[in-house]
């Protein structure tokens, strides 16, 4: 990456996408991570369908998330120590038998505790292949211009999923049947986790790393304040995610076009998307922290209007808008994580905050599935804007805990030296 910072140029998609052998973790991934997006609007459609209940839904799908947030870091954590193909390969088939269970004791009507055990390990096995892939792009290109331009490209790829698979699962769920968005996602899940996993020559190096000293392989990414600052931040992002599909879904079954959920909700990642580009595109004079600060500011404000839309059109204007602001953060806040945490670390700390933001998510679709019910989908938007302004807040008075660890020091054979970042 010599030229590139000798030029001074702010290298491009382009450039990234040549980095030798980046191709053949790319396409599986994101044939992998698809199925994410699909995961907890299948529930809901499902779940709500059976039980006539937006309430019911959203706890199961919370159930989901919560076991998903818990478990993600062991799993980060595993696959920094034995390998991403060791994780990756028992998580696919247990997560699918999982919706298969889900999805069978919704159809008969179980009881709801029956539908919380069968929750727990959906959420628990659910493949991280975006985590994995961020530490295959951080072993390859960490520490050079190309780390953000790889950061800008995964949120891209990430809101790219979530364009799709809402859609996807809503048409299926409503044009075929109440199941077929799960059935979808686990027989994806199961293609295309298996897929990823086989990609080993790309996985990054586990277990002890040369120059890296003992308490560096053993340190836990949650160890580390910025981190937790970043994991509590990514709990907004969560809630928007959680408080739009929920709200959404009740918006369009109140007007009667339930089949509008999934445009509405594919405008709002098309922002997200759009936004990542961008992001990725542009050669920012501010440091990420600030860009951090700036993009859950613009995504509290945006929030505010999102109770107040009462039409499609404005609703989708509206989550066009939200979505635009959601990608700064992301992108930032993943950027931030090659500066604050070792290599032996990266997958786990990567996981810890897409466990926060499906933790953020449950709790939304908790709260909105409630609000909802009780007082309308209006009711139910309120929840994105408390959950931005909280993490706001919280970025707002931690954010001096973001500064990067330090790079400085000197280690065996030269391993361990970074090139200097930008920093605010």
């Amino acid at each position: 990456m010599a030229s590139t910072v000798a030029s001074g140029k702010r290298p491009g998609y382009g450039q990234l996408l040549r980095t030798p052998g980046a191709w053949t973790f790319l396409l599986p991934g994101f044939a992998a991570r698809q199925p994410f997006a699909m995961l907890t609007i299948g529930i809901v459609l499902l779940v709500q369908h059976t039980t006539d209940s937006y309430g019911s839904a959203g706890a199961v799908a919370a159930v989901t998330g919560v076991s998903m947030a818990l478990f993600a870091p062991q799993s980060g954590k595993l696959a920094d120590r034995f390998g991403q193909r060791a994780v990756l390969v028992p998580g696919v088939l247990v997560h699918t038998a999982s919706v298969v269970a889900l999805t069978a004791l919704a159809l008969a009507n179980a009881p709801l505790w029956a539908l919380f055990a069968a929750a727990v390990p959906t959420g628990a096995s659910v493949p991280q292949v975006g985590p994995m892939v961020r530490a295959r792009w951080a072993a390859k290109v960490g520490g050079s211009p190309l780390m953000p331009t790889a950061a800008a490209f995964e949120s891209v790829t990430d809101e790219f999923t979530f364009v799709v698979g809402p859609v996807l699962a809503t048409a299926l769920g409503t044009g075929i049947h109440p199941a077929a968005g799960l059935v979808a996602e686990a027989a994806l899940t199961l293609a295309g986790g298996l897929l990823f996993a086989a990609q080993s020559r790309t996985q990054p190096a586990f277990g002890r790393r040369d120059g890296e000293d003992a308490q560096a392989r053993h340190t836990s990414a949650l160890s580390v304040p910025g981190v937790r600052v970043l994991a509590v931040a990514f709990l907004g992002i969560g809630s928007v995610f959680g408080g739009m599909q929920v709200s959404l879904t009740a918006f369009t079954e109140e007007i009667g076009r339930p089949g509008a959920n999934g445009l509405l909700y594919g405008l709002f990642a098309a922002g997200n998307m759009l936004a990542g580009i961008a992001v990725g595109a542009i050669a920012w004079k501010s440091g990420p922290r600030r860009r951090l600060v700036l993009g859950y500011a613009g995504l509290t404000a945006a929030a505010s209007l999102l109770w107040a839309a009462d039409s499609v059109v404005l609703l989708g204007a509206l989550g066009l808008v939200v979505g635009m602001f959601i990608a700064p953060a992301l992108i930032s806040g993943f950027t931030l994580v090659e500066t604050l945490v070792p290599a032996s670390a990266r997958t786990e700390a990567f996981t810890w905050l897409t466990g926060a933001v499906a933790l953020g998510q449950a709790a939304a679709v908790t709260v909105a599935g409630q609000l909802a019910d009780a007082h309308g989908s209006s009711a139910g938007f309120v929840v994105p804007l408390v959950g931005t302004a909280l993490a706001l807040a919280t970025l707002a008075a931690l954010r001096s805990r973001l500064a990067p660890r330090g790079h400085s020091r000197t280690v065996a054979r030269g391993i361990g030296h970074r090139v200097p970042v930008t920093v605010d």
